[in-house]
């Protein structure tokens, strides 16, 4: 079991995600990479495999004991996880279209759940070298690949224009959706940077109306909270983890300013 205290995981955590990230990056610096598909028709490559294997035995190790749930492991029912107190939910290689489309805007996703809250979380961007990390309590981080180390804060609603996170390949947000907030500038970009976007005040918003897993926002959504944001579905209430069979989420959106009322442009 993981004490309280969880500031501790982050170093050897920031290690792992740099050595899978390694790994990886020996794979998307080649011209050719082999993609398959998986059973839910979407793309796996021998990177997402090779970043799961270290990822797994490097939690493993450093947390006997403690269960891991990851994209490319065997889903757990159900009945046997929602006995688990704590886990870790990981997503390996998070954007792989990106990856294959060579974007840079790809990362490996690590989150600890307890009580079906993200209580710690990192977000790496390989090709980037850029590190997000939070842990409940102790506020959020951006580690930079020129050693630039500093805490992050989500930003207040502006009087004027709303700067919106929105995915490069699916899911896009209708031009109905977005006509509600009258100005707005849009920013394109894959994978959890999304949601890391708006907790670094980047973006004040990031919609989200289609598919996505647990895995893919429970790292980034411990940043965000920690910055000061949340991950609202469409009832006004913050995402849960590991409550119901499904490990889809429902439509959400990822906001910057908790105070203000969002719930107005995303029930209109």
């Amino acid at each position: 079991m993981i004490n309280n205290d969880r500031w501790h995981l982050l170093t050897p955590l920031t290690a792992l995600v740099q050595q899978a990230g390694e790994a990886m990056m020996q794979i998307y610096q080649h011209d050719n990479t082999d993609v398959t598909l998986k059973a839910d028709a979407t793309p796996v490559t021998q990177a997402d495999i090779m970043a799961n294997d270290i990822i797994v035995h490097g939690l493993s190790q450093l947390t006997p004991g403690v269960p891991i749930l990851s994209e490319e492991l065997t889903v757990i029912p159900y009945n046997e996880r929602q006995q688990w107190q704590q886990y870790w939910l990981v997503d390996p290689l998070d954007g792989t279209k990106e990856f294959i489309a060579r974007t840079d805007e790809f990362t490996i996703n690590i989150a600890l759940i307890a009580e079906q809250q993200a209580v710690l979380g990192i977000v790496y961007a390989p090709a980037l070298q850029v590190v997000y990390q939070a842990v409940q309590g102790y506020g959020a981080r951006k580690h930079t690949r020129k050693g630039k180390d500093e805490v992050i804060k989500t930003r207040k609603h502006p009087d004027g224009e709303i700067m919106i996170a929105v995915s490069r390949r699916h899911g896009k947000c209708s031009h109905q959706y977005l006509n509600r907030f009258g100005q707005y500038k849009l920013h394109y970009c894959g994978s959890a940077l999304k949601i890391c976007l708006v907790a670094e005040g980047r973006a004040d918003i990031y919609p989200r109306f289609g598919k996505t897993s647990e895995w893919d926002t429970a790292a980034g959504h411990c940043i965000l909270r920690q910055a000061g944001g949340r991950i609202l579905d469409r009832n006004g209430k913050e995402l849960r983890y590991n409550s119901k069979p499904s490990l889809l989420n429902p439509e959400f959106i990822a906001v910057g300013d908790a105070d203000y009322k969002w719930q107005q442009y995303f029930n209109e």
